[in-house]
């Protein structure tokens, strides 16, 4: 078995019908207010549960979204045909964490960006797991999607989740683990239901690729 315990564990969970506008509100205390501006709405939420965790060179930080911030592309092209200069420049924006990470200059020794569907959640632990540093941050989440959501290529609740986990049991709130087993592709969590079982210290077992995979809690 292969394991890692959690250290902390943030969410933010807004109001589904919470826009960039209004979180730029909500949050705008917890950013510069040069990055302010043109923060996505998936940034500043990734800035909020990312709020408190001071990243180092030592430490890997694992990104994980499947729509990324198509709410910022969706915004831009509604603008036409007077496109704005200014949602043309969120459109081609680094991504949410980047963001974060930019505009209150946290450095970090590695950065897994990544993007998936079914097993998004499933790839992400196993980052966490096998990355060599002693401090792996998995932060991830989205944002509410508008005509893009009828297409399947949009999410319909913003959130975003940071979940800080090392090797030391002391003091842990829980541990994700991984024991080596039987192929079986049953379905794993979505992001999103990952992300609300956080607050709630819900557990979380299903079987994978190559063995069963297990969030406990303390």
């Amino acid at each position: 078995m292969i394991e890692r315990f959690i250290h902390r564990v943030a969410t933010d969970i807004p109001d589904p019908a919470e826009t960039a506008a209004t979180a730029r509100m909500r949050l705008g205390e917890k950013f510069p207010r040069t990055a302010l501006r043109r923060m996505t709405h998936l940034g500043l939420l990734t800035g909020s549960a990312l709020d408190g965790i001071a990243l180092t060179p030592e430490d890997t930080l694992v990104y994980a979204t499947t729509f990324a911030e198509t709410r910022a592309l969706e915004d831009f092209l509604v603008s036409f045909p007077v496109a704005s200069p200014l949602l043309f420049q969120t459109s081609i924006h680094p991504g949410g964490v980047q963001q974060v990470m930019i505009g209150r200059q946290q450095p970090v020794g590695r950065l897994w960006p990544l993007a998936g569907g079914p097993r998004l959640v499933e790839h992400a632990l196993q980052t966490v797991l096998l990355d060599p540093a002693a401090r792996v941050v998995l932060a991830g989440g989205e944002e509410r999607g508008t005509w893009m959501l009828e297409l399947g290529m949009a999410a319909a609740q913003p959130f975003a989740f940071a979940v800080e986990f090392t090797r030391e049991a002391a003091a842990a709130l829980g541990k994700i683990s991984f024991t080596p087993g039987d192929e079986n592709d049953a379905p794993c969590p979505t992001l999103e239901n990952f992300a609300r079982a956080l607050p709630s210290r819900m557990p979380l077992g299903w079987r994978g690729a190559g063995g069963a995979w297990a969030v406990t809690w303390s």
